[in-house]
């Protein structure tokens, strides 16, 4: 508690009413005993009538129960009013909020009670708080809306990519034209599941398992001959991250359909990633043919530069390797702080 003042009182009320922020030197009746010139400018009071309760201040607009109740509570030594937000209400007059703080003062004269009430008007900052609110309430319906542009954007792609497959004759043409449908799909679920996330934070279980779902539905016709596992911890990702770990799912999911299960060949393919805080690993694992014997004669595909590229902008490592039977790959972020050797540094500088 603050030291007991031994002053006469005459000196709280001087240095109240000389100060630049509204305060008000309070009896334990509650009765006004000093106001600062800057609360009578503040709230339009005239100087001459604040010798009177706190309840009768101007038009009766500090007659608050709330109010007075705390303040006869900090009076009485068990409670102090921090950050306490009222609205003042008066006639004519725009409704003010304000925040509050009052403290018992300690005298000499246990029985000379006062109380030292501070008053801040946060009516712009509050109203700026609401606008800045409502702004971000509109820009998350603009965002929705436009998420759901996108979505159906890309299904009207998709069906159009699919129609024009069903029309050509080249066989060349008519893969270049299902693997075009396929991604796009696959981004449109992309779009879906991060539509989904307001924060613009993304839960890796749920986006994943739904990206996997959604690749299953329209690229695996047997589920029970062939199967698609995901396998994921906690984990919360960046939205930028989050889609580009998606369309590296995606492309991987859609390499080991075509190419590690030839001959209506059964098996499975599991996606995996866990992570923890900058640190990531994500695989995807299937046990079907592997890779050929000769990896140089095998010509990296779109696919593969889309994973390669992606890997390289998140700085990450992509990594290739036999499963026996299968084939895994795993793209792998590893966050290594740098130290700074500060002796060293030190003695460099003293050179």
């Amino acid at each position: 508690s603050p030291p007991e003042l031994t002053a006469a009182p005459g000196l709280a009320q001087a240095l109240v009413a000389s100060s630049p922020t509204p305060l008000l030197l309070l009896d334990n009746d509650l009765s006004v005993v000093a106001a600062s010139a800057s609360f009578c400018s503040a709230f339009q009071i005239d100087p001459a009538a604040t010798g009177c309760g706190l309840s009768d201040l101007g038009a009766g607009e500090w007659d608050m129960p709330q109010l007075t109740a705390l303040l006869k509570a900090t009076g009485s030594g068990f409670a102090e009013i921090y950050g306490y937000e009222i609205d003042l209400a008066r006639a004519g007059r725009t409704t003010r909020r304000l925040v509050l703080n009052a403290k018992k003062l300690n005298y000499a004269d246990a029985d000379d009670i006062r109380l030292i009430l501070s008053i801040a008007d946060v009516t712009a900052a509050r109203l700026a708080e609401k606008a800045n609110l409502d702004l971000l309430r509109e820009k998350d319906v603009l965002l929705q809306e436009l998420h759901h542009r996108v979505a159906n954007s890309l299904q009207i792609i998709a069906s159009v990519l699919m129609q024009s497959a069903r029309k050509v004759r080249s066989e060349e043409t008519r893969s270049h034209l299902y693997d075009a449908h396929q991604r796009v799909m696959s981004v449109a679920a992309l779009q879906q599941q991060l539509a989904v996330s307001r924060l613009g934070d993304v839960e890796m279980r749920p986006y994943l398992v739904a990206l996997c779902d959604s690749i299953g539905a329209s690229m695996i016709r047997d589920h029970e001959q062939l199967t698609l596992e995901v396998r994921t911890d906690e984990s919360i990702n960046t939205a930028d991250t989050s889609v580009s770990l998606g369309l590296i799912v995606t492309e991987l999911v859609i390499n080991a359909l075509k190419h590690a299960f030839p001959g209506n060949r059964g098996g499975k393919i599991v996606v995996d990633y866990h992570g923890h805080g900058d640190n990531w690993t994500l695989s995807v694992d299937d046990d079907g043919v592997g890779m050929p014997d000769d990896p140089d004669s095998a010509k990296p595909g779109l696919g593969t530069s889309i994973v390669q590229a992606l890997a390289a902008q998140l700085g990450a490592r992509l990594a290739v390797t036999s499963a026996n039977p299968g084939t895994s790959i795993s793209v792998a972020h590893h966050f290594v702080p740098v130290l700074v050797d500060r002796s060293a540094a030190t003695a460099g500088r003293a050179v």
